[in-house]
């Protein structure tokens, strides 16, 4: 009985206790700790937070951004924010005027703009992210900058957001914009491989003596030109039939023999022997050709033109918007000329590596011989990378190796440092550098590594978890899948209860490599991932049900990463193409909800 009493003495103490505690704590809801407003007076929107008695924000979250018509954030002047205990806050109001004409160089017409930030009280708890959204009235016949549509057209990862973009412009106004987005593509590394074809067919057609700028800008130019055409004519193809023509290059046949290809000129370029069409057929190439005014004109349009196909770029935005652009109206003449722009702006590099080649190389010597063999490693290195494609990573992975160690003994890594000076010692330390990587990629080999960038990953790693994302575990790698159609996507989705990410990928697309890379691995978007599951598609065999099932989403190209939302409802607005960096993708991962 005694026990009973002090059991109930004991309950009335805790329960007058905690409601002690829930009076002191008594936290205003949210539309009383922030009071937010944005009005329109004159030429500024005036936006005013009105904080409660011992409320504040974490200044790193307070965001203004216009939701629509397009998403654009806005760097506006914020207030001076205060340290308190490592933490930049706003204990005060936060009061921000917005110029309009800062908006209105950005958009036309009307406008919803967001004011999105995160608080908490002095008392220990925080509130849910808040994002309050005003919409205003806007010019429609306001002229947005070609800078800052130049910034929107880069900024841009959705294709159909580019169209938009593209709508009601000007025909100059589109060229020249390809054009830029032309050059920027031109850094992607789905171009890289092209610089040292294009340099080993500039050293080949150059004999023994020193090949000219002229001679070299000319040889660059039929290369590129060539490039240029192939790409239009594949893209106005493309975009009038809705078809992605450069999936039927990326067949292992083609593949293998490409890389059978760049093998023979390797071993060519080594020394081993000479590759010459009969002299009857060469006399009357060259013939043509000097007629020309050049040399291995037909070759070396050949050759820009197997490049489009095969080591071409993978999809990017403008790539994708300008293919979709000429299916939705129809305008072939105006997106391929935007399309050879865009090639044109592509090839630029190359045209300066044909003019370099020129003006740089120094006079003929025993150095070519080096140079020969230097590119001859360099066509290995091509047929690997091709090869690559249709075989699995432990095969490629061991590949690399032996090309790495393999060039490091060609480099006489062993040989007598005494007999080695000046740069020759470096030039030993270069090669020491390629057996000690070479050898760490044959270790990661019977590791069971996968990318030659990350030889020891299973050593590093400490969990590796292969299929749906969405646990709580880190997942470290997520394995492609094949033979996917309409029906069968769909049933995934519906069988999810989150967020649904769908990458689409190709083993020929080096862009879905970086993705794989340094995209998806990286911890900000593995914590993210986590509110979703994830599926890969692998579309390399580019089967019927897979052209339906990316056509039936409006995908051209890989890589296409698209969004579902928990009622499994597409959300065509939120699809991404090409590569996204880390931090990028974070952003618009948490645009989605």
């Amino acid at each position: 009985m005694k026990l009973l009493k002090l059991l109930l003495l004991v309950t009335t103490f805790l329960s007058a206790g905690f409601d002690t505690v829930l009076q002191k704590d008594d936290f205003p809801p949210v539309e009383e700790a922030f009071k937010v407003s944005a009005v329109q007076k004159g030429d500024v929107i005036e936006t005013k937070i009105i904080l409660a008695d011992k409320v504040h924000i974490t200044a790193d979250t307070l965001k203004y951004s216009i939701v629509k018509p397009k998403e654009i954030s806005l760097n506006v002047a914020k207030p001076e924010a205060h340290e308190v205990d490592g933490d930049m806050l706003y204990e005060k109001d936060v009061l921000i005027n917005i110029p309009v004409k800062t908006i209105s160089s950005k958009v036309a017409g009307d406008y919803t703009l967001s004011i999105s930030f995160s608080g908490c009280s002095d008392q220990g708890i925080c509130y849910s992210p808040i994002d309050k959204q005003y919409t205003f009235k806007g010019d429609p016949n306001a002229k947005v900058g070609f800078f800052d549509k130049l910034g929107d057209a880069l900024d841009e990862s959705n294709p159909n957001g580019i169209v938009d973009l593209f709508m009601g412009e000007s025909s100059l106004f589109i060229i020249l914009l390809f054009l830029i987005l032309g050059l920027l593509l031109a850094l992607t590394p789905c171009i890289f491989p092209m610089i040292p074809i294009l340099s080993s067919i500039i050293v080949s057609q150059s004999g023994e003596g020193k090949p000219s700028a002229s001679k070299g800008f000319f040889i660059s130019l039929i290369y590129v030109l060539s490039m240029a055409v192939t790409y239009t004519v594949v893209g106005v193809v493309s975009g009038l039939l809705g078809a992605d023509i450069q999936s039927a290059m990326q067949n292992p046949w083609v593949l293998s023999t490409f890389a059978l290809m760049f093998f023979a000129l390797a071993l060519s370029l080594f020394g081993y022997y000479e590759i010459q069409l009969p002299s009857k057929w060469q006399s009357k190439i060259n013939s043509a050709s000097d007629s020309a005014q050049g040399k291995g004109i037909i070759g070396t349009a050949i050759m820009g033109f197997l490049s489009a196909f095969i080591i071409g770029p993978c999809v990017a935005p403008p790539l994708a918007g300008a293919v979709i652009f000429i299916s939705q109206t129809g305008d072939a003449l105006l997106g391929g000329i935007a399309l050879f722009a865009m090639s044109m702006g592509m090839g630029l590099p190359l045209l300066l590596v044909g003019v370099g080649a020129g003006k740089f190389m120094p006079r003929p010597g025993g150095w070519m011989t080096a140079v020969s063999e230097t590119f001859g490693v360099v066509m290995l290195g091509l047929a690997i990378f091709m090869l690559g494609k249709v075989v699995s990573a432990t095969i490629t992975m061991t590949l690399w190796s032996l090309l790495f160690m393999g060039t490091a003994f060609y480099m006489g890594v062993f040989d007598s440092s005494s007999a080695r000076s000046g740069m020759k010692k470096l030039f030993q330390l270069l090669a020491f550098v390629f057996l000690i990587y070479g050898a760490s990629i044959f270790i990661g080999v019977l590791s069971g590594a996968k990318s030659i960038l990350h030889p020891f990953a299973n050593f590093t790693k400490a969990t590796v978890v292969q299929g749906t994302v969405g646990s709580p575990a880190v997942v470290t790698h997520v394995e492609a899948q094949a033979g996917y159609s309409i029906e069968k996507l769909q049933k995934e989705v519906e069988a999810s209860s989150k967020l649904v990410v769908v990458d689409f990928r190709k083993k020929s697309c080096a862009s879905c490599d970086e993705l794989e890379e340094f995209t998806f691995p990286d911890p900000a978007v593995q914590e993210e991932l986590k509110r979703f599951t994830f599926i890969t598609i692998d579309v390399t065999a580019n089967t019927d049900e897979e052209k339906a099932l990316q056509k039936h989403y409006g995908l051209f190209g890989t890589p296409s990463i698209i969004f579902f939302d928990k009622e499994n409802n597409p959300l065509p607005t939120k699809t991404l193409a090409g590569f996204v960096p880390a931090k990028k993708f974070v952003k618009h991962l948490k645009t989605i909800n």
